[in-house]
């Protein structure tokens, strides 16, 4: 089933998406520093390779789809007046 558009979404729906993505804050926060973890070990333990590199592109990507959703939601609410 595909997930309905922000513009589709009521009001009160919008409103517990933006929990929710406040919420998966943390997870990501946790998840990110662990996958900067391993790098880091991984370079101090065998210098520059695939696991030091492996684990960055993750945080790339996980940092550039968080900002992405923060910023659609944050927009649809700024245009219905809510906060």
């Amino acid at each position: 089933m595909k997930e309905k558009d922000l513009s589709e979404l009521t009001d009160q729906e919008l409103l517990d998406k933006k929990q929710k993505l406040k919420s998966g804050k943390i997870i990501n926060a946790v998840l990110i520093g662990f996958l900067i973890g391993i790098a880091v070990y991984s370079s101090v333990k065998h210098g520059i390779g695939f696991f030091t590199i492996f684990p960055l592109i993750f945080v790339l990507i996980l940092t550039t789809q968080w900002k992405k959703n923060d910023q659609s939601i944050n927009r649809e609410l700024e245009s219905r007046n809510l906060k």
